[in-house]
């Protein structure tokens, strides 16, 4: 068997976290396949900041059409995959570069950066969930699927500080979107953290306001997906709440493959 340290960080802007100590945090974490939500920038951007972890790592980029400095995903691979897809194929939900897919032997691994409802979005983002789920469950019928990234939303009151304060009032805590959630759930898929920790509390995004950070009253929305059959090789499901850089921090699975 091989164990492999599968990471995961929304870094809000690649351009300003590699002025931060991202270089430094990805060295001590020395993940397998680290994968990038919120890139904000066009491909050739976000290549030439990349460029440093070139030496080690297979880079894929997938960056917002319809709005430049927006959105965005990336996959960082030392092995290979054996081939890679970008977007849904949907051309509604294609515009912002969210979605990269890159396939290896035992499994997919799909990132993921889900539309915020805010900005009047909770619509648009109901079509998306069914379309997101619909991408898994479809891949799932080939081989088994690790879903990550930031998926905007919180499942159970567990997952963000003051959950009455925001159910029903704040993107990322609406019903149809704890519906939308728990509807891939029900397709086949785990959420790792919340299956391997059931009562821990434990939060992934701050607001950069109020120092939200410093008195901890964040929201769990960066997450591990699984394929229900793939979790007895799941080892460990976490979340490194110790590095900086951006307003999320990052997750990870430790995943054995034979």
């Amino acid at each position: 068997m091989t164990d492999l340290h599968l990471v995961s960080w929304n870094v809000n802007g690649i351009r300003a976290i590699m002025k931060k100590d991202f270089q430094k945090d990805i060295s001590e974490l020395n993940p397998d396949v680290f994968c990038l939500q919120e890139t904000k920038a066009q491909p050739v951007d976000v290549k030439k900041a990349l460029e440093p972890f070139e030496e080690d790592y297979h880079v894929f980029t997938n960056s917002s059409k319809a709005r430049k400095g927006y959105s965005g995903t990336a996959i960082l691979s030392k092995k290979e995959p054996l081939e890679v897809t970008y977007d849904m194929g949907i051309e509604e939900h294609d515009q912002e570069g969210r979605v990269i897919t890159a396939e290896f032997e035992k499994f997919f691994l799909v990132t993921v950066y889900t539309p915020n409802s805010g900005s009047s979005r909770l619509q648009y983002r109901t079509t998306w969930d069914e379309a997101f789920r619909d991408h898994m469950t479809a891949l799932d019928e080939k081989k088994p699927v690790v879903v990550c990234g930031d998926l905007n939303v919180c499942h159970q009151a567990i997952d963000l500080a003051r959950p009455k304060q925001n159910y029903n009032k704040s993107a990322g805590y609406f019903q149809e979107e704890i519906d939308g959630f728990s509807n891939i759930l029900a397709e086949g898929f785990v959420d790792t953290f919340r299956e391997l920790y059931p009562d821990e509390v434990k939060y992934s995004w701050w607001n950069y306001k109020f120092k939200a950070r410093e008195r901890n009253v964040g929201w769990r929305i960066d997450y591990f997906l699984a394929s229900e059959r793939l979790m007895p090789n799941v080892k460990d499901s976490l979340i490194y709440n110790d590095r900086f850089g951006s307003d999320h921090c990052p997750v990870a699975i430790q995943l054995s493959v034979d």
